[in-house]
């Protein structure tokens, strides 16, 4: 898959351009890129990073970092990817401008797009505008109740079964594994400790089911209230796994909820805790 950061760095082609930011990379995602490969010409995505409304004032926590969504994009079978620097320069052209140098430069003739979709200055363009351009519209429809913004909802309140749904997978964590406080090797469960990016979308804090590098592996997010910890933590145990991760960046899926995050009357029956978590974990399966 070509990744490129300006429209001139993409080889001239044919091409079907799905647009938005793609963040998560979920069903009503997917079905978007669908109506652009229909088109038969060459698959392209145009998306943007940051996200549109950080740079515009607003808050928002990511489903997935740039890297994962280019993953996600090439699992996809995209061919080429546009990423857009979304800055104060992008945001204040107008639809036109846009349309010309950043669709037309990489050769956009059909472009595919959620029929909600705007762009340009102040939001001033929308399908419409593009068709009257003369680029050929393939307008998709909403999925009923699939958006990024409900599926930030879902992972908010700790339901990652419902969001997987909408998202066609799990969602997930991701971060390099860093070195930590050695506890859970000491207690005979050793634990990669994520450096989470800044911006990314965490669950609430508990134990989760879920898995990383084919095997399952019992996520625990939170403070550690058993040793007075006060920095918030993501932390994965891979069952049957005993080997070095450190430095290495590690993408976890999140299954299902196994319990809440508590302090312990002693070490022994935290330890005893953790145990029950891994046979849950080993129990658990991946959400349809």
């Amino acid at each position: 898959m070509n990744v490129a950061h300006e429209p001139a760095e993409l080889p001239e082609a044919r091409r079907a351009a799905a647009v938005g930011t793609f963040d998560g990379v979920h069903r009503g995602h997917l079905r978007v890129i669908d109506a652009a490969r229909a088109a038969g010409l060459r698959t392209a995505v145009v998306t943007f990073d940051p996200h549109p409304r950080a740079v515009l004032g607003g808050r928002v926590e990511l489903l997935a970092t740039l890297e994962r969504r280019l993953e996600l994009l090439e699992a996809a079978a995209v061919e080429d990817v546009l990423v857009l620097r979304f800055d104060e320069q992008l945001a204040a052209l107008g639809a036109t401008e846009f349309a010309e140098q950043m669709l037309r430069g990489i050769g956009a003739e059909v472009v595919a797009a959620g029929e909600t979709f705007r762009f340009g200055r102040g939001r001033e363009g929308d399908l419409s505008a593009l068709a009257e351009l003369g680029f050929d519209v393939r307008r998709v429809p909403l999925v009923e109740n699939v958006s990024s913004s409900r599926i930030r909802e879902l992972v908010h309140a700790g339901e990652t079964e419902r969001a997987a749904v909408l998202l066609g997978r799990p969602p997930e964590v991701e971060g390099i594994v860093v070195h930590g406080d050695g506890r859970g090797r000491a207690l005979g469960f050793p634990t990669a400790n994520l450096a989470v990016p800044p911006g990314l979308l965490v669950p609430p804090d508990g134990v989760y089911a879920g898995w990383t590098r084919d095997r399952p592996a019992a996520i625990s997010i939170g403070t550690n209230p058993q040793f007075d910890g006060v920095e918030r933590r993501v932390e994965a145990h891979l069952l049957d796994f005993d080997g070095d991760l450190y430095d290495q960046r590690l993408v976890v899926e999140v299954w299902s909820w196994v319990r809440e995050q508590r302090r312990f009357d002693s070490v022994d029956d935290l330890v005893a805790a953790i145990g029950v978590d891994v046979e849950r974990t080993r129990e658990a399966s991946r959400p349809a």
